[in-house]
């Protein structure tokens, strides 16, 4: 029997809300899947965004990606295709009401091989740039996370069951209405499926000085088309991406591994502390220890 939408959804809102009391954001015991709730309207905080698609099934979100804002609710979900900086803010909550979704991330493999199994021809759509899109949200697609989220109430059932469902839920995202965007990002030899490899490069070698030749090579683009695709698709350049890798390394050193500046400077690839000081600031607005000083002050209360 197909239900509607809206019977799915308050289904999905009332197993993450009794998943998530006192928590944001929530590990499930599913690989790859978590929950989030948010009891009320927030300012645009940082975030990463990751190959991953996300669903509200009550309240509304929105996520800034450079000059761009995608907002999700119970009509529209967030497909993200790379990890970029992002910001990520609540649009629709209260403590009554709170917004509530949850995230998969996604796994490009297992896409191409659902497309090679099934021999789904490509859709017809031009090149499509940038990071993130915003979907339709419809009941196939929201009825396997339904199956899915009540094995957490089975957790023997979870290994050998929810491999199936997300599998499913792979399928389904293929055939909605971004299914030409996730077909990119599956497909080796597209343009999306080359910027992401060259990402993953600079996160594996973001201590190192690199040419963008070198980087062009490894992702088998000439050095031109490389910097223009990848400035399409992050609305960075391959330098200030792995710019803003070696920050976010170094903040993690300082705030978790309690290393000075200097330190930290050093490991994630500066020949310069101040150098780094300089940038640290001009991306996070404070000196390396004021912010971090910050960072411990919020995490205390």
């Amino acid at each position: 029997m197909n239900r509607d939408i809206g019977s799915i959804q308050r289904d999905l809102a009332n197993t993450i809300d009794e998943k998530t009391v006192g928590q944001e954001d929530c590990a499930t015991l599913i690989e790859n899947l978590s929950l989030f709730r948010r009891e009320s309207i927030t300012e645009p905080c940082s975030c990463t965004t990751e190959v991953s698609v996300l669903f509200v099934v009550q309240g509304t979100k929105q996520l800034l990606v450079a000059e761009q804002n995608f907002i999700y609710d119970t009509q529209h979900f967030l497909l993200n295709s790379l990890e970029l900086p992002a910001r990520s803010q609540v649009l629709e909550a209260s403590s009554d009401t709170p917004c509530l979704g949850l995230m998969l991330k996604l796994d490009t493999q297992l896409m191409a091989d659902i497309i090679a199994q099934n021999g789904m021809p490509p859709p017809y759509e031009h090149t499509i740039s940038g990071s993130s899109a915003i979907g339709t949200v419809t009941p196939s697609l929201l009825e396997p996370f339904t199956r899915l989220l009540a094995l957490l109430d089975e957790p023997t059932a979870i290994k050998t069951l929810s491999p199936l469902l997300i599998r499913e839920i792979h399928f389904r995202l293929l055939t909605s209405d971004l299914a030409g965007r996730l077909w990119q990002i599956a497909s080796t030899g597209s343009q999306a499926h080359k910027i992401s490899r060259a990402i993953g490069w600079l996160r594996a070698h973001y201590s190192e000085s690199f040419h963008i030749e070198e980087l062009a090579s490894y992702v088998q683009m000439s050095s031109t088309t490389l910097y223009h695709h990848f400035r399409e698709h992050t609305a960075m350049s391959p330098l200030q991406y792995q710019k803003w890798l070696r920050l976010n390394e170094a903040q993690r050193l300082m705030l978790n591994d309690n290393l000075d500046a200097s330190s930290a400077a050093y490991q994630v690839g500066y020949e310069s502390p101040s150098h780094f000081s300089r940038e640290y600031a001009r991306l996070f607005g404070q000196s390396p220890k004021r912010h971090i000083e910050e960072l411990r002050k919020g995490r205390a209360t």
